[in-house]
């Protein structure tokens, strides 16, 4: 698709109910025809809300001091959670924290993918359950180690390409450079490579969300996480509010539909933050070419301390809860879930195969 088309799409506003139906119903063709109607599950596991980063929206910012309840799980906790994950038909799980590049923490995640790579494996799941890092930043030999673990998706989220919003959303000390630089290495490397950004940031334009499209398409990913930007009241970019709840909203799926159109084959996620702004967000986003969702399996005991924005759904509920709230809202909408299966995009698959056959 080209920019003007993309800019097109990004502009219809939610009066606009003819435009929005054809959207919805030209994203759900291109979706059927290239990844098919199944949801897939993500069961993230935030393991720790440790940040040496800065990022002046976040909600676990090194400098929030009123994140008094800092944590790391344990190694058996994470594990156990992964195997009710597994047991449950989770096909694939997301370990996410804050951002740290010590070595204690780097052996840590390490270990922790090769075990749950050798205690997850089952008559459902013999190669045991896919994993997906997100643990942000790290230099070319540390995204080997993690691969060589067993490892083989990863998670970076660029938040926006601009180069002057980038600045205004960070420190100094934080570049785009470096963050487009990580996404290099990560296809380099061979992991499935998933980025996104943050839709309605204060002072982006529509111009800028193509361009973040293109980015992606250029970038070659497999898998894109966005979700509407929504105000942590601790954070230093709190004054600069947000976006008006529905207009916000729609632009978040246009965001979802466009990227589905642009790039096809790849997953998109329906993200936790869509459901902070209305109820039945997620189930808004799969009906716009969405297909994939996280359900949170982080312990309820520490699930309050990770919490990157205000009003964060499902924080109280159980992962049991959350399990039956998500079944009956996908089949609500007439989908249905893809369970023990690893639910790799056809992108990422066709990539796979096209290596194997050089080789």
């Amino acid at each position: 698709m080209t920019r003007k088309e993309l800019i097109e799409i990004l502009s219809i506003p939610h009066t606009d109910t003819s435009a929005i139906e054809d959207l919805k119903r030209r994203a759900g063709e291109v979706m059927v025809k290239e990844v098919g109607t199944d949801v897939y599950y993500r069961g993230i596991i935030e393991f720790s809300n440790i940040c040496t980063l800065d990022c002046h929206y976040c909600g676990i910012r090194r400098s929030n001091s009123r994140v008094t309840d800092r944590y790391t799980l344990s190694k058996q906790e994470i594990i156990d959670t992964a195997l009710w994950c597994r047991d449950a038909g989770y096909g694939s799980l997301v370990l996410q924290s804050g951002e740290r590049r010590d070595q204690p923490f780097i052996s840590f995640v390490e270990d922790l993918i090769m075990t749950l790579r050798r205690e997850s494996v089952s008559p459902r799941l013999p190669e045991g359950l896919g994993i997906t890092l997100g643990v942000g930043e790290q230099d070319e030999h540390t995204y080997q180690r993690l691969a060589d673990a067993g490892a083989h998706r990863y998670l970076l989220r660029i938040e926006t390409t601009n180069e002057a919003l980038y600045r205004r959303l960070h420190p100094s000390s934080q570049r785009l450079s470096e963050r487009i630089s990580c996404l290099r290495s990560l296809r380099k490397i061979g992991f499935q490579v998933g980025t996104g950004v943050m839709i309605g940031l204060p002072g982006q334009s529509i111009d800028m969300l193509a361009d973040d499209i293109l980015f992606f398409r250029d970038m070659d990913v497999d898998m894109i996480g966005m979700g509407p930007y929504i105000v942590h009241e601790d954070s230093p970019m709190a004054r600069q509010g947000m976006m008006e709840k529905e207009a916000l909203m729609q632009l978040s799926l246009n965001m979802i539909a466009a990227v589905r159109l642009a790039l096809k084959d790849v997953n998109i996620a329906s993200t936790t933050a869509l459901q902070a702004l209305y109820p039945d967000g997620r189930e808004r986003g799969l009906a716009y070419g969405a297909n994939v969702t996280m359900p949170n399996l982080t312990p309820q005991d520490v699930r309050k301390g990770y919490q990157l924005y205000q009003g964060k759904p499902c924080v109280e509920e159980s992962k049991n809860e959350c399990r039956e709230c998500l079944l009956g809202r996908i089949t609500s909408i007439g989908r249905k879930v893809g369970f023990d299966a690893w639910g790799d995009s056809p992108h990422a698959l066709q990539r796979t195969q096209a290596r194997q056959v050089l080789s």
